[in-house]
Parts: structure tokens; C-alpha cells; sequence
């Protein structure tokens, strides 16, 4: 069957003149805005060199193997099979896991609490107190380490300075699992709730006060205005942060390396998936397998970050 004259037609128009004629026209658009593009090109520039560069040269590297000097061998995807196979590095995502726990959920409570106060009519000094509390995430991240590497000594720490005073036995903090695990995540909270709560103080005052208003004269208390105002107002403020802390409790790694050392410390409990992979890739030389566990905690990261999204969204949507 022949094609009719409206094909015919259509082929000519797609394929001729006008197609040239659109090209024509957005490389004289490109020539006309070319000093716009101009300044803008620094920043592209740099991030394709910086960013883009880097994430590609790393999956491609993820299939090789290669200590950073000699000749690159293609490995296929042992690396990824020996990644999956290797007890340690589970037993780094759990820990990671744990501590995760350990300081988001305590963390995220005790920002929107502060938030909460913070926006309180009753207190004075807000804006003192706003300083205060976001001062400690832009203190110096090793210095802190080392102070609570102090307070959580095995011998003279200040904590069980404390313990011995009111009779107790010292805990050996940094050679039990859990005392690590603790005082990392404790590191964290002091560190990020801060930083949360002006997130949330943020999300409170964007509020229509008219609604507490109204909720006072129908009686509400201020637990239930809580409960039915103020944390549902704040679902979408809640997951930008609980992703963020999970992207962050995900990558965690100068506490512990600081705090206990590339090992994770005596009994390992302070052996992170970032830290695991430092050790294989930056001390171990494995730079091929180093880059295979940074896209498995990519995976897992974006994994998580779904799941968290999923539940806070569809819970939203289950009460609405």
C-alpha cells in the first residue's frame, strides 16, 4: 500500500527545511545569550570536573582492580560479590544502623521540642538561644571528637570521674561495643539537633497562628494542639529532615575514626560503612573494591531514604 500525500508531506516538513531552520534558530539563540551562558559556565565547569567526573570514573572503577600506582585489571563484579560475601562489612552497616537509631530518633525529639520552646511567647532571650544551639555545627568536628574522646576516657574520663564519685565502678566506655555506639551517637545528637531545630522553628513560625487560636477557644489543650496542629503542619519540614539525617547517619565517619580509630575501635563497634570503606580503599589500597562500597551505600542510603519518605508521606495520607 503506498503511503498517502499526508505522509509524504509530513516526511518532507520533518526532514527539510524547517528542521534546519530550528537549528539555525537555537544556535542563534545560544549566539545571542552566549554572554549569559558565559558567566554561568564557571559553576558547570566545575561540577562536571569536580562532581560529574568523579561519580563516573568511580562506577568505572568499581569493576576494576587497582591499588592507585600499577595497571588497572578488570575485575567484573568480584568486587561486588566479595562486597556481599564479607561478614565485616554487615557487621559495618549494622553498626551503622544502630547508631543511627542511637542518635537520629532521640535527635529529631529532642530538636522539635527546643523548636517548640524556642517559639513559646514566654521565653526570653530567643535569639540568644538560637545562637546557642546552632553553634555546635560549626565547631570544629575533630575538636569535638577529642573532647568527648576525654569525657568517654577508659581510665580518666570525666564520666566515670562522675561514676567513682557516687561509688560506682568505671565503665570501659571506648572497648565495649555499645559505650562506643553511645558515645558516637551521643557526639551527633550534640552535634545536628541544633541545626534541626531551627529547621523546625522555621517550619513553626510559616504556622497560621489563627489556628491555635481557634483550637484554644474550642477548648484544646496544648498537648492536643500539638499533636493536631503543630505535627501535621510540620509533616513536610519532619521528612526533609528524617531524609537528611538518614543520608547523614549513613555517612558518618569522623566521629568514630577520631573517636576509636580506622578499626572501629577494640571490639569493632565503631566500624562504620564509610569508615570500612577508608580503611580498604585509602589504607588497604583497594581502590576498585573501596569504590564498589560506596555505590553499595549508595544503594543503601537510597534505600532507606524511600523507605523513611514512604512512611512518613503515606502516613500523612492515610490521616488526611
Amino acid at each position: 500500500m503506498e503511503p498517502s500525500l499526508h505522509q509524504h508531506t509530513s516526511q518532507h516538513v520533518g526532514s527539510g527545511p524547517s528542521s534546519d531552520k530550528d537549528r539555525n534558530g537555537f544556535a542563534a539563540t545560544l549566539w545571542k545569550h552566549r554572554k549569559e551562558y558565559l558567566a554561568i559556565s564557571p559553576f558547570y565547569i566545575l561540577f562536571a570536573v569536580f562532581g560529574l567526573f568523579p561519580i563516573a570514573f568511580s562506577m568505572y572503577l568499581s569493576f576494576q582492580k587497582w591499588d592507585g600506582i600499577g595497571v588497572m585489571t578488570f575485575n567484573g563484579l568480584n568486587n561486588y560479590q566479595f562486597m556481599l560475601t564479607d561478614p565485616e562489612f554487615w557487621s559495618a552497616v549494622r553498626n551503622t544502623l544502630v547508631i543511627w537509631i542511637y542518635s537520629t530518633i532521640p535527635m529529631l525529639c529532642f530538636a522539635l521540642i527546643i523548636a517548640f520552646l524556642l517559639n513559646a511567647s514566654f521565653v526570653r532571650f530567643r535569639t540568644f538561644f538560637r545562637i546557642g544551639y546552632f553553634l555546635p555545627n560549626v565547631t570544629s568536628l575533630v575538636a569535638v571528637a577529642i573532647v568527648f574522646s576525654t569525657l568517654f576516657s577508659n581510665n580518666y574520663g570525666l564520666l566515670n570521674y562522675f561514676l567513682n564519685l557516687i561509688g560506682l565502678e568505671s565503665v570501659e566506655w571506648l572497648n565495649k561495643t555499645w559505650g562506643i555506639q553511645l558515645a558516637i551517637s551521643i557526639m551527633i545528637i550534640w552535634r545536628w539537633v541544633g541545626y534541626n531545630a531551627i529547621i523546625y522553628l522555621a517550619g513553626l513560625q510559616s504556622i497560621p497562628t489563627v489556628l491555635y487560636e481557634a483550637a484554644k477557644i474550642d477548648g484544646a489543650t496544648g498537648i492536643q494542639a500539638f499533636f493536631r496542629i503543630t505535627i501535621p503542619n510540620l509533616r513536610p519540614i519532619i521528612l526533609f529532615t528524617v531524609i537528611t539525617s538518614t543520608i547523614g547517619g549513613m555517612q558518618v565517619f569522623t566521629e568514630p575514626q577520631v573517636l576509636v580509630g580506622n578499626d572501629g575501635g577494640v571490639s569493632g563497634g565503631g566500624l562504620t560503612i564509610v569508615l570500612y570503606l577508608y580503611r580498604e580503599a585509602f589504607v588497604n589500597n583497594y581502590f576498585g573494591y573501596g569504590s564498589a562500597v560506596g555505590w553499595g551505600m549508595f544503594v543503601l542510603i537510597a534505600l532507606f531514604s524511600i523507605i523513611n519518605w514512604r512512611m512518613v508521606q503515606g502516613k500523612g495520607s492515610n490521616e488526611s
